[in-house]
């Protein structure tokens, strides 16, 4: 009760909306999974678990020109920062690199655009394609596992655990990311349309709630080999290869011929090691999660850090489902207003839950009441694009830790 009337009495409660003003979205869960593998190469721990390269360099999408030509940009350390004023009649100074506008991808939670330097040109950081058939020279290999599907969903997640022979448990986290746009391949109803219907807006995919989603039968997406299991994973219903051939190790000769994992999803995810093994997988705000009060959102509509009340349904049963939760994690599949992950945890009855969760939901974010927040009107709260009154900050709450703008 005192907790009840500490919300009650310093917070006012906001109805997260999407941009057409509706008040529903979609809530799915998450979990932390757990692979075998080795610390060792050697089948069938064939493929790689990457930390984050040292090669990888970030350039700030908000500070980059608009349009689609080529600049000149200096690199600080892993920086990326473009020189303005300079033409491409420079580029042969010293230092200079040519950066192609119309090969980067903006559209990422954190602004955040990732690039590479092959000779005097910055470019895209590689593929998953690229990665697994050439390898990742300049990432250190964290483990070995026996699974690259598996391998795949963890990286959807974010976090998962490394189960060794020797019975050591390595826990893992999300680190970094390629840059490249999250395309999973979606697995089809009987029907022929997709199991996770998805809109797009700009680069981004967005989940939509289908309510025929638990009566139709399952079957690979058109032209996919029917060779494939299907997954459901944060909402997604996906088609990924049974059958994998080896990815390459640099410096390492592969088990079999080099062809990938066959998932053809370019973006990627590296991971760091966690330091301790207790407690629940670290999110985005580097405090680990707790089960049942953590969710993953969208950090350009819902402010990280925040209380945030959800109001769903329990997956399964359909009973309601309404807790009061703290936006602790993002998710490169977690785009859109209303959007929640909700993290139920380790263990199989935490994967079987999160795996079946995919429900319409409500969300509600808890603000101290005497905090600025940008306003569109006495009834609604506006969570994306610029604010109303010059006074007012861009995104809800006017915190780079909190919010990214669009």
């Amino acid at each position: 009760m005192a907790i009840r009337h500490f919300f009650e009495r310093d917070f006012s409660a906001y109805q997260i909306r999407d941009d057409d003003r509706r008040p529903d979205g979609v809530v799915t869960g998450y979990f932390e999974p757990e692979i075998s593998g080795s610390r060792h190469y050697g089948a069938p721990n064939i493929y790689p678990v990457y930390a984050q390269p040292q090669d990888m360099l970030f350039a700030d999408a908000r500070k980059l020109p608009k349009g689609e030509g080529i600049v000149a940009a200096r690199v600080a350390g892993r920086s990326v920062v473009v020189q303005a004023g300079l033409s491409t009649r420079d580029m042969g100074r010293a230092g200079l690199y040519a950066l192609d506008l119309s090969r980067i991808t903006r559209d990422t939670l954190d602004r955040k655009v990732r690039l590479r330097v092959e000779g005097k040109r910055l470019l895209p950081y590689y593929t998953r394609k690229e990665i697994e058939t050439k390898g990742a020279p300049n990432a250190k290999v964290i483990a070995f596992v026996n699974n690259a599907s598996a391998l795949y969903e963890m990286q959807i997640q974010g976090s998962g655990r490394i189960r060794l022979d020797s019975g050591e448990v390595i826990r893992i986290a999300y680190a970094e990311q390629n840059g490249q746009p999250f395309r999973p391949t979606l697995a089809q109803a009987a029907s022929g349309k997709p199991r996770s219907p998805v809109k797009v807006r700009g680069s981004s995919l967005e989940l939509e709630l289908d309510d025929d989603d638990e009566d139709e039968a399952l079957q690979p997406a058109a032209g996919s080999s029917a060779d494939v299991s299907v997954v459901r994973t944060r909402g997604f219903t996906l088609a990924l290869p049974k059958v994998n051939g080896a990815v390459a190790v640099p410096g390492r000769r592969p088990a079999q011929r080099v062809t990938g994992s066959g998932i053809e999803d370019p973006s990627y995810v590296f991971f760091k090691e966690a330091s301790a093994p207790g407690g629940g997988p670290v999110g985005a705000l580097g405090v680990p999660l707790s089960p049942g009060r953590s969710i993953a959102v969208d950090p350009r509509s819902t402010p990280l850090g925040y209380p945030v009340f959800v109001s769903t349904r329990s997956p399964g049963s359909g009973a309601p489902m309404r807790r009061l939760t703290i936006a602790q994690d993002t998710g490169g599949a977690i785009r859109g207003a209303v959007r929640a992950d909700y993290f139920f945890g380790n263990g199989q009855q935490a994967a079987t839950q999160a795996r079946r969760m995919k429900e319409r939901g409500q969300l509600w974010v808890l603000l101290p009441r005497d905090l600025a927040v940008a306003q569109a009107a006495s009834t609604a709260v506006r969570t994306r694009g610029g604010a109303v009154g010059d006074d007012l900050p861009e995104c809800l709450v006017a915190d780079e830790n909190s919010c990214v703008n669009d």
